[in-house]
């Protein structure tokens, strides 16, 4: 019997070794799924480059236009409060955040509050609108429609000066 079964044995292998792939049903590998496609993820951006409408002039009369602002962290907001010329005069906060967030102008070594206080009143207005507009990822109205007439606008939705948002 033991050679029956040896037999039997040798001639189911032999016929599985001929037979053609997933000819059998144990051999037939279950399906396997599609891999199910990666959502995509988007790399969060921040680093904005910027153009001043007229530029920064460093002591040796060199124009500095070109320039890189970060998005501003909490600490970011936090730290001027702290600053004895912010609690003198408010209007100084903007000078002060700028100095933080602006990571390069030109060729300027170390761009800082200093800079940024020398800088035309046009590119100071021009960097607050910037910085409120990358902070606010890059929108700051939103549509709205009035509940009397039910006509769409738009609200600005900002705070009025950097640090209020």
């Amino acid at each position: 019997m033991r050679r029956g079964s040896s037999a039997g044995a040798s001639a189911s292998a032999f016929a599985e070794a001929e037979a053609p792939a997933g000819a059998t049903a144990a051999a037939v590998p279950a399906p396997v799924p599609a891999p199910e496609p990666e959502p995509v993820r988007q790399q969060l951006r921040t680093e904005f480059a910027f153009e001043l409408p007229r530029g920064y002039v460093d002591a040796s009369g060199t124009v500095h236009r070109d320039g890189i602002m970060r998005l501003a962290t909490a600490r970011d907001e936090l730290i001027p409060l702290q600053d004895r010329r912010v609690r003198e005069n408010p209007a100084y906060l903007s000078v002060v955040l700028l100095g933080l967030v602006i990571t390069r102008l030109g060729t300027v070594d170390h761009v800082h509050d200093g800079v940024v206080e020398k800088m035309f009143a046009s590119d100071l207005a021009f960097l607050q609108d910037f910085y409120r507009q990358i902070n606010a990822e890059g929108n700051t109205r939103a549509g709205v429609t009035c509940p009397h007439c039910e006509q769409p606008f738009e609200v600005e939705l900002g705070g009025s000066r950097l640090g209020e948002s």
